[in-house]
């Protein structure tokens, strides 16, 4: 036995390793090793026996004991020669290993338990809800446990049985040689168990389809895209698995006054061409309230005012988002006779002027000149 090596330095872990880093060690050799990757390589099938031994060893308490205290000596009777479990098959490998990634194994002694779906539902709220935050009742169709036989499928006062096909695994092996496939098993459908009296409610599956009323607290600053997950509100498990988590996603209807980017909120607010001229005092709207909005004179159409802190407060943390106020110059209409012509009378005078009333358009009227000066040039 003085050849053989550490079974910790074969692994490549400590002494302090639990059994799950046991078992990645041992995971990770034994697809590096195996033969049926590795044909003809003799070297390639010693490493992996050796890491085999090795695992079955240290992933028994006891023999792990005996081992820390004697070395090889201790365990010379489980772990060593052509007997005891160095020689288990491809079988006994494949549930060890690779039993938890393809279902075989873990039904061992009870019937296979997964998971319940994961459920989505689409909630739709005004700005000023997603804004503020909220808390809304919601209704979800989902599967639950079946009370009558608490989620067994078999007939109260009954027990499922188990599978006598496949003892209870779940799976059924078809061996050729060395190579080993694991199956479904036809019988029990992965199940492990066979259920003869099935309980009529739930018809033998432990689930019913109902609905359920929960209560969604909708944070602060939410927008569309976001979602909320509520842990266990999904679709009970089969054979009383866990149930599966609910993401409500948020959806934010348009609003009539407001356009929302982020944290900010947008707003049009129509001028009067008096007001934009001579300058004044506007109310304008925001979700807190109304203020009041001071308009300089000769303010240009599309100018932008920024209202500090009056957008919307982020999801994500205490920062809070502006108000910008776009000023949109009205054109008058449905104007009478009178109006008219004083209109004219304004528009003369200020031709009379020159351009200097209009600084804008004698820029553009000049840019428009060189344009074409130079398409002609």
């Amino acid at each position: 036995m003085a050849d053989k090596r550490d079974y910790y330095e074969v692994l490549g872990v400590s002494k302090n390793a639990d059994a799950a880093e046991l078992k990645k060690a041992y995971r990770r050799l034994a697809m590096k090793h195996h033969p049926d990757r590795n044909e003809g390589d003799a070297k390639a099938e010693e490493k992996f026996k050796e890491a085999k031994e090795a695992h079955d060893v240290l992933s028994d308490a006891q023999k792990r004991a005996a081992y820390d205290q004697f070395g090889h000596a201790g365990v010379s009777n489980s772990a060593g020669g052509g007997g005891g479990q160095a020689g288990a098959g491809f079988g006994d490998i494949f549930d060890n290993v690779f039993g938890d990634i393809f279902g075989g194994g873990g039904a061992r002694g009870g019937a296979r338990v997964h998971r319940g779906a994961d459920l989505r539902y689409n909630l739709e709220l005004s700005l000023e809800d997603a804004v503020a935050g909220t808390t809304v009742k919601i209704r979800v169709p989902k599967m639950v446990g079946c009370k009558i036989c608490k989620g067994t499928g078999a007939k109260k006062g009954s027990t499922p049985a188990t599978c006598p096909t496949c003892a209870g695994h779940g799976q059924v092996r078809m061996q050729q040689g060395f190579f080993s496939v694991q199956q479904t098993c036809p019988q029990c459908r992965g199940q492990g168990k066979i259920i003869s009296d099935p309980c009529k409610p739930c018809s033998g599956q432990g689930r019913i389809r109902d609905s359920k009323t929960i209560s969604v607290k909708v944070p602060e600053g939410v927008d569309n895209g976001d979602r909320i997950r509520l842990s266990g509100e999904g679709e009970a498990g089969e054979n009383n698995g866990p149930a599966g988590d609910l993401y409500v996603h948020i959806s934010v209807k348009d609003h009539d006054i407001f356009v929302r980017d982020g944290t900010d909120l947008y707003c049009d607010v129509p001028v009067s061409f008096a007001s934009v001229t001579l300058g004044g005092e506007l109310e304008v709207p925001t979700l807190d309230g109304k203020v009041k909005l001071k308009i300089p004179a000769e303010t240009q159409s599309g100018k932008l005012f920024r209202l500090r802190s009056k957008g919307v407060r982020s999801v994500r943390n205490s920062s809070k988002g502006d108000l910008l106020c776009r000023v949109v110059v009205e054109t008058p209409v449905k104007l009478s006779s009178e109006q008219k012509d004083l209109l004219q009378q304004f528009e003369q005078s200020m031709q009379n002027d020159g351009n200097r009333h209009s600084p804008q358009a004698s820029s553009w009227v000049s840019g428009v000149k060189n344009f074409f000066d130079s398409m002609t040039s």
